[in-house]
């Protein structure tokens, strides 16, 4: 099969989403930030290993790639899409991934109202400029939530983006919500 990429800027000026023909992730998304965590994806791992590369993140049909800012994005792009064309052809795409090496459990009660409005409202916007969100926790009015991908050092995402969420969240969900980042 012939693998292709197309490469497209994001807003974050330390981030660039490369989007395959096939896919990468079949459910949910994974975010790399350290080698170890990377298991058996070494796609992940062989570009966690590019020198300026801080962050891989995989959802659907593409990867976002994130570097410190040190780095030069014309080397990086050649040396990223080296790495995913010569490790497409064996990646699996069903794998799964989190921090303790377990699935996350799934979202009940009112985190599930929450990631349903999320899901709806918010999150479409944030993957197709190649990012997401993560939701850490309730811990009464206050939601706490990590940026992942695009957004994770996104200057965006530090005032526009969790104003938008918290605004949204208050008018769906409960008008006293306060959002916070991890």
């Amino acid at each position: 099969m012939d693998y292709t990429i197309s490469v497209q800027p994001t807003p974050n000026p330390n981030a660039m989403k490369f989007v395959l023909n096939v896919p990468v992730k079949s459910k949910d998304s994974a975010v790399y930030r350290q080698y170890a965590q990377c298991g058996d994806n070494k796609i992940a791992g062989d570009l966690l290993r590019i020198e300026s590369v801080s962050e891989v993140y995989f959802s659907s049909n593409f990867i976002t790639v994130t570097q410190n800012g040190s780095g030069d994005w014309d080397a990086i792009e050649a040396r990223v899409k080296k790495v995913i064309l010569g490790g497409i052809g064996g990646h699996n795409p069903d794998f799964t991934l989190s921090v303790s090496g377990e699935a996350k459990p799934a979202s009940t009660g009112e985190l599930a109202k929450i990631e349903m409005i999320l899901n709806a409202t918010i999150r479409p916007s944030l993957q197709r400029d190649g990012g997401d969100l993560e939701v850490l926790g309730l811990d009464g009015k206050t939601l706490t939530i990590r940026y992942e991908g695009a957004c994770g050092c996104c200057p965006h995402a530090a005032m526009g983006t969790l104003y938008a969420i918290q605004n949204i969240l208050r008018d769906q969900y409960d008008p006293e919500i306060v959002i916070e980042m991890a």
